[in-house]
């Protein structure tokens, strides 16, 4: 985002002297200050908390919070501020990266990704404030610095407008700025994906809907206590509540000169195809990428997406070497360096977004996009006025000849918004869509306030493009909870196996639904077969499927709780009782696992220990409650087993504990 002036606020008392690490890196991994030095190139001045980032990373975040010199106009105003974000892999065996679980939102389970050689991956993201500052009686005639913001979480509806607090707070009083950011947000409340937070900060306070924990990218553990619903497919009634990652994006503003090809988007996302996205600054190319990780929730992005991409990156070395033919990893990436165009002319797509603006910070729409085959062009939506994109002057022919046989090196010569690719979109673009969105001209105030209607509109659709692309996955992650007179103390049923053959030939047979035939072509099944084979489906199904046996357990938990077991007994013959002895001796071992960790969570991690206890609730009270059960349960079952079976139970000595104790707390109480 462009900035052309800066929020108002003020600063209360010092909150706190002083800032409890844990309770900051549940938001924020550092705060770093960053000036271009004309002799040395891009210097860390100062990093808080100290000693955060290896000097390989610090590095590397230092080159991704500037502008790329080539990508950058003459601007005429003294003082030039931007803000974007950028997306950075972590890739080390020391401890400091590790998951931490003080930063796991209650309730939550984590699960480390580690790579093939047992290191964790993870990714950073940096949401820098830049300032430009024109004077002509500097070198060169200005100087550079950068406020950078540095967090395992890609929060953009909170970290923006804290940058635009942050940034100018930092210029005006220096370095005292940091101390003053740090103790406000060591102050705020564990993050809980999906949930509005209220972020006091100043004067001020941060009302801000985070992504829902399906959202989020795994890169930092599976998240499982997710909600079992996020599959179904019914669309939210409150339309502000984020359904995927980047809701504040600006779709309508960053892809109004294509318009016609954001289902062609749509879909390369969905079927995980490598992308490049190239634009004439980094906010625009942020935008840009977050807009279209945004276009499909509520899938979860597993693609490697980078906002804002240079060729300081570690991983560009490697793109670069990737020769035709060569398979190009599935990566969405934002640049603004027009030299991507030739060190990266194997990737297949390349869209170009926005048009340069000298004189201002708005970014005026281009008058015309492309394929190199189709212009598609935006001035309203009115079928009328689409009928005439398919009209072409001598001049836009030759135009479009030219981009076609140039290709996206034609970009060196003059930027242009336009998309590159010989991909054939299933996904017919919806007119009646188009034909709702309002066109406000080039009237900044009625453009901002219109662009967030046209938002609206956009994103509920492509959500429930999604949605119904998705429904005829659901019968796999549809949870079964016992039947009225059945025994809720035996395993639960495995969920539907999943076969992709068996699937596409019953999606065949079945159709797309209504929704979806009315919006694709012939050749729909492709896109499935393609969205089964590409990078996306695998997590998100392994993911869904994770979040499904977790509510059934919960459901059969819960009927375990509510049942009693003495009218079970007296129906089951000896095998059943043993079987149900056995099943529920291991939900028994389950619940003391489970005490178990929490008891560690508590000691172990000392985040103001009050807080956590309160936000955990009664979470160690209930499983003592659920433990005390099922070992009156085991009991009983027990009671009525023949008596060489007892003594052949009996040998095992922690089960003779649970058979033989009293009814006293089974864990200690915390």
């Amino acid at each position: 985002m462009e900035m052309s002036r800066s929020l108002s606020f003020s600063l209360k008392p010092e909150p706190n002297s002083k800032v409890d690490p844990k309770s900051l890196r549940q938001w924020v991994v550092a705060f770093c200050i960053i000036r271009f030095d004309l002799e040395q190139g891009q210097l860390i001045e100062d990093c808080y908390p100290p000693n955060s980032l290896t000097q390989d990373e610090e590095l590397e975040v230092a080159f991704s919070s500037f502008p790329d010199s080539v990508s950058q106009h003459h601007n005429r105003s003294s003082i030039h501020d931007s803000i974007f974000f950028f997306r950075i892999r972590r890739q080390k065996g020391s401890e400091r990266h590790e998951v931490d679980n003080s930063e796991v939102p209650p309730g939550v389970v984590r699960k480390v990704k580690t790579s093939g050689n047992g290191k964790v991956l993870r990714y950073l993201y940096g949401f820098v404030f830049n300032r430009q500052r024109h004077d002509e009686r500097l070198k060169r005639g200005g100087e550079q610095k950068s406020v950078v913001i540095l967090s395992h979480n890609p929060y953009s509806s909170v970290f923006k407008p804290l940058l635009q607090i942050m940034g100018p707070l930092y210029f005006d009083i220096g370095r005292k700025a940091l101390d003053y950011i740090a103790a406000y947000v060591s102050l705020w409340p564990v993050p809980v994906p999906g949930q509005l937070m209220d972020l006091p900060f100043g004067n001020a306070s941060l009302k801000v809907n985070l992504p829902p924990a399906h959202s989020l990218p795994l890169d930092g553990g599976v998240l499982f206590e997710e909600s079992s619903s996020s599959m179904a497919p019914l669309l939210p009634t409150n339309q502000s509540v984020p359904q995927g990652l980047f809701h504040d994006s600006d779709l309508f503003g960053t892809f109004r000169g294509l318009m016609l090809q954001l289902w062609l988007l749509w879909e390369l996302l969905l079927i995980g195809e490598p992308v490049l996205i190239i634009a004439p600054t980094p906010p625009l190319c942020c935008e840009a990428v977050a807009g279209l990780v945004s276009l499909v929730a509520p899938l979860l992005c597993s693609v490697d997406f980078r906002p804002y991409f240079t060729i300081h990156d570690p991983e560009f070395a490697q793109l670069n070497s990737l020769k035709e033919g060569d398979s190009f990893p599935p990566m969405v990436l934002g640049v603004t360096n027009l030299f991507f165009l030739k060190a990266l002319r194997y990737i297949p797509h390349v869209v170009s977004v926005g048009s340069p603006a000298p004189n201002s910070s708005r970014l005026a729409p281009a008058p015309r996009a492309s394929t190199g085959l189709l212009p598609a062009r935006l001035e309203g939506f009115s079928f009328q006025r689409l009928s005439t994109l398919k009209k072409f002057s001598p001049s836009s022919l030759l135009s479009a000849v030219k981009s076609r046989r140039d290709g996206p090196l034609c970009l060196m010569t003059g930027h242009k918004e336009a998309i590159w690719s010989t991909y054939a979109a299933i996904t017919k673009p919806d007119t009646s869509i188009l034909n709702r969105l309002i066109d406000a001209g080039m009237s900044p105030t009625v453009e901002e306030s219109m662009s967030v209607v046209n938002n609206e509109i956009l994103r509920r659709h492509f959500l429930e493009l999604t949605t119904n692309f998705l429904a005829p996955f659901g019968p796999y992650f549809r949870v079964t909870t016992p039947s009225e007179g059945s025994s809720p103390f035996v395993d639960p049923p495995p969920l539907p196996a999943f076969s992709a053959d068996e699937f596409i030939e019953s999606l065949s047979a079945r159709g797309p639904g209504k929704f979806l035939s009315k919006r694709m072509r012939s050749n729909w099944l492709d896109l499935y077969k393609r969205f089964l084979t590409g990078h996306n489906f695998r997590p998100w199904f392994q993911r869904r499927r994770a979040v499904a046996e977790h509510e059934q357990i919960r459901l059969w938990r819960q009927a375990r709780m509510n049942a009693d077991i003495q009218p079970f007994i007296s129906r089951m013959s000896e095998l059943e009782l043993v079987d149900s002895f056995n099943a529920i001796e291991r939900h028994l071992q389950g619940e003391l696992q489970a005490m178990d960790l929490v008891i560690s969570l508590l000691f172990t991690f000392t985040i103001s220990f009050n807080r956590l206890l309160q936000q955990t609730g009664s979470a160690n009270e209930d499983l003592g409650t659920t433990c005390q059960k099922l070992k009156g349960d085991l009991q009983a079952m027990f009671s009525v087993l023949p008596k060489d079976t007892q003594q052949l139970l009996l040998m095992n000595t922690q089960r003779a504990g649970w058979l033989q104790g009293s009814n006293e707390q089974t864990r200690p109480h915390v």
